[in-house]
């Protein structure tokens, strides 16, 4: 890594690293295409999307700038080296660091990243294996359980994510450090409404099964099909009723008398039990 490639900043206020200002309001404002991923191991999952960008056009995000404090670049030299010659590299001590973000827990890492054009729903079905596994999520307004359910879905090698058009984003700073990557890793679409997606999904070949303490059939009983897909709902009233008389639904069996399980905590166990059917998980 060049000496030359780092530009030190020394005032909080330097315009050029204005996007990292006080990220903990800014952050809850959203930033239209733009978003905020911090830490060594999110920095590496970001440099593997954006990967090609220049080139193939198979990136889906690109890398703008990156803002690292100034004891942490010895040991980022790989990554640092695999950015866009263009992409530029501020370095920032750790008062400069902190006045700039607003508070100290940033990891001393942080990149601006841009989420390019999604495709449409119809185009990235189109893409996927004749054997698919998706998670389809409904309503999830958590960042939490966003993060969560994106982080089991990279864990147990399903091919991406669905959003309906009421989830919240999985590019907030928050699912993304909690889903450790996994949201810049897994693909992911947002499509309309709930009704619209079962649709496209039945049209392109998937058995769509929804999640529910009420579902018909047991988990552990059910054998999935060669495109299968997860329909998760919103904590608390879950996937309407309407959507639960539509598709095959499934449920975790639990002790009797406690509540459901968080969304995320329920996908992972889902998806565990579907993944390993359809022999994603390894011997």
């Amino acid at each position: 890594m060049p000496p030359e490639r780092l530009i030190r900043i020394e005032d909080p206020a330097d315009p050029r690293i204005a996007e990292f200002t006080a990220m903990r309001d800014r952050d809850l404002a959203g930033r239209g295409d733009r978003f905020i991923a911090e830490g060594r191991v999110v920095l590496q999952a970001l440099a593997d999307a954006s990967a090609g960008a220049a080139g193939s056009g198979s990136a889906r995000f690109v890398i703008e700038k990156v803002l690292i404090l100034e004891n942490r670049v010895s040991g980022l030299g790989d990554l640092i080296d695999r950015l866009e010659p263009d992409c530029p590299v501020y370095v920032a001590g750790r008062e400069v660091l902190d006045a700039v973000v607003g508070f100290a827990m940033h990891r001393g890492v942080l990149a601006l990243g841009r989420h390019l054009p999604p495709q449409s729903l119809d185009a990235f079905l189109a893409t996927l294996p004749g054997e698919a596994l998706l998670v389809v999520a409904c309503g999830i307004a958590n960042h939490d359980n966003i993060g969560g359910i994106f982080r089991n879905a990279g864990v147990f090698g399903a091919d991406g994510v669905v959003l309906d058009a009421s989830c919240c984003d999985p590019l907030y700073r928050k699912a993304i450090r909690v889903s450790v990557g996994a949201a810049l890793r897994v693909p992911f679409c947002r499509g309309g409404g709930t009704d619209d997606l079962i649709g496209k999904l039945m049209t392109n070949g998937f058995e769509v099964v929804g999640l529910s303490p009420r579902g018909a059939n047991r988990l552990q009983s059910f054998s999935p099909a060669k495109r299968q897909a997860l329909l998760l709902g919103t904590e608390g009233e879950g996937l309407p009723a309407e959507v639960l008389d539509r598709v095959t639904t499934l449920r975790i069996e639990q002790a009797p008398g406690l509540d459901s399980l968080n969304v995320a905590t329920a996908s992972g166990i889902a998806l565990w039990q579907v993944a390993s059917k359809m022999g994603r998980t390894g011997d």
